[in-house]
């Protein structure tokens, strides 16, 4: 009788420790499911996933969601029973929800349940390309684009744009022609707070008729960044080296900005361009007041000829994520003298010409001089020649006859 009691017992147990495996298990099974899964839009590109959590789920089992969009991207397990992404609606989006009792991805989730935006209404060669927006100075944003290929000339666009510190979707009222662009600007000031890593600006770009195809973009605040050009205050030499102050545009930290300064000579007529990364006034050498005010130090100009400067800046990786775009250059400031160089070319070419001349003169002085330090000596062979022929010559008309008659020497006469 004890043989089978314990035998009885041990299977008991094994009993208890399947019933109680089964009970443990009972969360990593598959879950059913999720229901009523629908989407919407809000604002103009911020798209809204929403469901019901499975019939039928364990008790047990504390529920997770595992979700992704296309091709399995931006996976995401969370507790929530919604999911919303900011994207342009150029194109259909789908998100894919399956349900499961743990927060680790090898877990096999649910049934996976789809569901996606509607398409864009129109042909996709109607809408605009190469719409592009870019935030000016932090004031205003500028957006432009090209007719689509399938478009009407007199086609009314219209622009409206949204952000998180607007209560409502706005039309863009100044739209305006560059050649082939059209573009349209709109004021972008007025944010709730000065941290905007997270904000952007939805913008969409359409006509009032429907005729054709809506083209969506979507503009983080912390790229597309153009600011104003910089003003320069004061140039000056010191110890051989040229310093230059200038004063950053408003609503930019200088921490935020880089800096390309280009100095022009006048004679050397080159341009050198230096990088400047960052530029304060902790010399002594800057006088006055010099809050808000850059400086930098140019070394190797030449200060006896006209130099002249021009700053630009960009925004940085350090507060923004675009470095591309730089400002305008500033209003050119200039320093030293302007030599002409015609004066040079001039110069030159004269300079020939007199030396030339001067030869020429002196060469004459010279033989001028010779003559009179130097004069020639008279001939004695051509003095008596002349003055004995000039006798032999002279002959006297015979008075009323016409006859000649000469006059005999002394010692001739009778």
């Amino acid at each position: 009788m004890e043989r089978p009691a314990r035998l009885c017992g041990l299977w008991a147990l094994l009993l208890c420790a399947g019933g109680g495996g089964g009970g443990g298990a009972a969360p990593t099974d598959t879950q059913p499911p999720v229901t009523n899964l629908s989407v919407s839009v809000e604002n103009l590109c911020t798209v809204i996933w929403t469901w019901d959590p499975p019939e039928g789920a364990s008790p047990n089992c504390t529920l997770r969601y595992f979700s992704h969009f296309d091709n399995k991207q931006d996976k995401k397990i969370a507790p929530e029973t919604h999911r919303s992404k900011e994207v342009p609606l150029n194109e259909r989006i789908c998100l894919q929800v399956g349900s499961q009792c743990s927060t680790n991805e090898s877990d096999n989730p649910s049934i996976l349940v789809e569901k996606c935006t509607p398409p864009p209404e129109g042909d996709p060669e109607s809408a605009v390309t190469e719409l592009q927006c870019v935030w000016h100075n932090l004031s205003y944003m500028k957006c432009t684009w090209l007719p689509g290929r399938k478009t009407s000339p007199d086609t009314n666009y219209t622009l409206y744009y949204w952000h998180s510190s607007l209560g409502k979707i706005l039309q863009c009222e100044d739209i305006y022609r560059e050649g082939q662009h059209i573009g349209c600007s709109f004021a972008l000031t007025n944010l709730k707070d000065s941290s905007f890593e997270q904000h952007s600006v939805q913008i969409v770009v359409k006509d009032n008729a429907g005729k054709i195809r809506p083209s969506f973009n979507i503009v983080p605040l912390t790229s597309h960044v153009k600011p104003d050009p910089p003003h320069i205050k004061r140039l000056f030499f010191q110890n051989g080296n040229l310093y230059v102050q200038w004063t950053n545009p408003q609503n930019f930290y200088s921490r935020c900005l880089s800096y390309q300064v280009e100095v022009n000579n006048s004679q050397t007529e080159t341009s050198d361009i230096f990088y400047v990364e960052e530029a304060k006034c902790q010399n002594s050498e800057f006088e006055g007041n010099l809050e808000g005010t850059i400086c930098f130090m140019v070394p190797g100009v030449l200060p006896d000829t006209l130099n002249t400067v021009r700053i630009r800046v960009r925004t940085n990786k350090l507060c923004y994520e675009d470095d591309k775009l730089w400002s305008n250059w500033s209003q050119a400031m200039s320093i030293g003298e302007n030599t002409d160089p015609t004066f040079y070319v001039s110069m030159l070419l004269a300079t020939p010409v007199i030396v030339a001349g001067a030869i020429i003169v002196l060469l004459l002085y010279l033989k001028r001089l010779k003559i009179i330090i130097f004069p020639p000596i008279p001939d004695p062979g051509k003095i008596f020649k002349e003055m004995f022929g000039d006798q032999n010559d002279d002959t006297l008309l015979s008075p009323g006859c016409g006859e000649t008659r000469s006059n005999p020497l002394p010692w001739h006469r009778s």
